[in-house]
């Protein structure tokens, strides 16, 4: 019996499989407002017999994002143009869906990765200035952010709050809140850039207070209907930064607040990190933090293979494990992993003949 194949519950969702579609950006919006590559894109995945598919990291208010192209939910027009990918998406598939609420914090104000990923200054087309914990560049010679002031961090948990509220009412059944990969809540817990001398600074308590608020507020603003989980960071793999210690009395705080799940992921933070890469090689934090709490956790990071994947959940290293590139790579992944492990998942009948010959159909 695959294990990759049972059910799970996560808050109020009960999920078919274990396999969920990370988020992932698609520097394909305009003006923040999804397109139509966003209905083909989102119709795709919603056809992968996934468990869970999460949409890309979703800025809450324009200075939020990563680039001007990025997808964003802070105004009627950004919620209406969502609305209209996901009508599509959802008119084949029955799958749950997530979105990923983020602010991109000092990495903001880029030019997308295919066009160099390169900084934009704040007085030329589209670019704008950076909010951060600190005044610290990301790299060395790159331009200094400007630290947020405690207005302003009010205004960013405001933000999270109403954009969470936009996503209940679009009938998204999950929120994600992306507190990783070197963007504003990670900035905010990791000492490398958060050199604050007020209570959003300093102790590991203080640090984690933006997150804290910001969970606090999107909990106050949805119903108990929303599973709302968080994406972490376990490491920043560089000395002195933030680290797998500080995320597990992080994961446990989260675990107070009402967190229902927790998807771990590393790095990000600093350009100065030191990856070990290879396959599965971030499975030992999505493990040590599932021996810390008692919620979901999910696994993500070069988990290509069925049965590695399956293993993962058999041994109790994750709850779940997360697919990014290897998804956008096969869209079919999770057919394929049905086929060899020997169980099934849904899929249109319009594709049911696509079974291997002599193989059990490994979609139903």
């Amino acid at each position: 019996m695959s294990h990759l194949f049972e059910s799970l519950k996560m808050g109020q969702l009960t999920l078919e499989n274990r396999v969920i579609i990370a988020p992932m950006c698609q520097y394909s919006a305009d003006e923040g407002a999804a397109t139509d590559w966003h209905t083909l894109h989102w119709g795709r995945l919603a056809l992968s017999g996934a468990g869970l598919f999460i949409l890309e990291a979703t800025a809450v208010n324009p200075t939020g994002r990563i680039t001007y192209a990025d997808l964003g939910l802070w105004d009627d027009r950004t919620e209406q143009a969502i609305a209209k990918s996901l009508a599509v998406a959802r008119r084949y598939s029955t799958m749950p869906i997530a979105i990923q609420l983020s602010h991109a914090g000092r990495k903001a104000s880029t030019q997308k990765p295919w066009d160099g990923g390169n900084i934009i200054a704040a007085d030329q087309p589209n670019g704008w200035q950076p909010v951060a914990p600190s005044p610290i560049p990301f790299t060395l010679d790159g331009p200094r952010p400007e630290a947020a002031s405690i207005i302003d961090i009010g205004h960013i948990v405001a933000d999270f709050a109403a954009a969470a509220k936009r996503a209940e009412r679009l009938g998204i059944d999950a929120i994600e809140v992306h507190a990783a990969h070197g963007y504003l809540i990670h900035q905010f817990l990791s000492p490398l850039s958060n050199q604050r001398d007020d209570q959003y600074g300093g102790s590991i308590e203080n640090r984690m207070r933006l997150l804290l608020e910001i969970i606090d507020a999107i909990r106050a603003a949805v119903s108990d209907k929303i599973t709302l989980g968080v994406r972490i960071s376990a490491t920043d793999w560089v000395d002195g930064g933030w680290d797998l210690e500080q995320s597990i009395i992080l994961a446990k705080a989260l675990t107070v607040k009402g967190c229902q799940f927790i998807h771990v992921s590393t790095a990000g933070l600093s350009p100065q990190q030191q990856i070990p890469v290879a396959p599965e090689f971030q499975v030992p934090f999505a493990d040590a933090i599932k021996h810390a709490v008692d919620i979901p956790v999910i696994a993500v990071g070069l988990i290509d293979k069925p049965k590695a994947a399956d293993e993962i959940i058999a041994t109790g290293e994750a709850d779940a494990v997360a697919l990014a590139r290897g998804i956008l790579y096969n869209p079919h992944w999770v057919w394929h992993a049905a086929a060899e492990l020997g169980a099934q998942v849904t899929a249109p009948p319009q594709y049911l003949r696509s079974s291997p010959h002599g193989m059990p159909s490994p979609i139903k």
